[in-house]
């Protein structure tokens, strides 16, 4: 039997599905990242399916149990506290092992805060880049940012209530002042959408404070197409002159500015048609 991946309310707990509740009462087991508070929303729906932990601190512990559980002809549902498994909350290590078992897999469609929260932001979303939570060690949250600086796309950020000053100072000090939204508490009573540029934002934090799980969404910018186009293409010559591989070349250009494959690779048969008709020095 599959494996279900079954997202659950964010905020309002009518958000769930009609397919979610079904699938939590007609599984054998469901796997929660917090029985406790996954016992809250299947009382409230009467739901009496048996409940097992399935966490951070013992996913690999876990996966195997329910793998057996699942060669066993059983359906096992895999829910996190709110939202979709597997989106910034335990699921990854599960989902890979059945994968490799070749056990079959059922996501069901649901709640998604990130998605959420990007519509309500009214800033473009074609193409977008989901981030999630940032490093905790500052060092490697501004090297993570500075990977990010010549992203143009709109970015979405989770945030930590106890931790959203001190990432959103270190944001602003990679990034610069850019226009966003921070989206707090949604689907729930308290639901707050707070447009302002990164830096209003910052000192409303620092002012009120926050509660809450959030959402910030960072808008996309217009980077200057030639600055743009002389800074990834002077880090790819920089690369091909280090004698290094055109697929290393293209993967780490890639994955550092966000450009096509394709382009990266024209551009690079370009230098060696320029090596080419370089005339021999004698």
């Amino acid at each position: 039997m599959p494996l279900v991946i079954v997202p659950t309310p964010i905020g309002n707990l009518e958000d769930i599905t009609l397919r979610a509740i079904r699938t939590l009462r007609e599984a054998d087991i469901i796997a929660c990242e917090d029985t406790r508070r996954t016992s809250i929303l299947l009382q409230n729906f009467h739901i009496k399916t048996k409940t097992i932990s399935y966490h951070s601190f013992n996913e690999k512990e876990r996966a195997d149990n329910l793998i057996e559980r699942l060669n066993r002809g059983e359906t096992v549902a895999l829910v996190s506290d709110a939202g979709t498994p597997g989106i910034c909350d335990p699921g990854y290590v599960i989902i890979n092992h059945v994968i490799q078992e070749g056990i079959p897999i059922t996501v069901l469609p649901g709640a998604c805060a990130a998605v959420s929260a990007l519509v309500a932001s009214g800033f473009s979303n074609r193409p977008f880049l989901f981030v999630g939570f940032l490093p905790d060690k500052t060092g490697d949250r501004r090297r993570f940012l500075q990977s990010l600086v010549n992203h143009p796309w709109v970015m979405i950020f989770y945030l930590s209530p106890h931790k959203a000053l001190k990432h959103l100072e270190t944001i602003i000090e990679v990034l610069g002042n850019r226009q966003a939204v921070l989206c707090r508490e949604i689907s729930k009573i308290y639901e707050e959408f707070y447009r302002s540029d990164l830096e209003q934002m910052l000192e409303r934090v620092r002012t009120d404070g926050v509660r809450g799980e959030m959402v910030l969404v960072i808008e996309d910018v217009d980077l200057p197409m030639e600055g743009h186009q002389s800074i990834w293409q002077g880090q790819t010559g920089k690369l091909y002159m280090e004698g290094l591989s055109e697929k290393t070349i293209v993967n780490l250009v890639t994955d550092q500015f966000h450009i096509p494959r394709n382009v990266v690779k024209r551009y690079i048969a370009e230098l060696k048609k320029l090596d080419k008709n370089e005339p021999e020095v004698l």
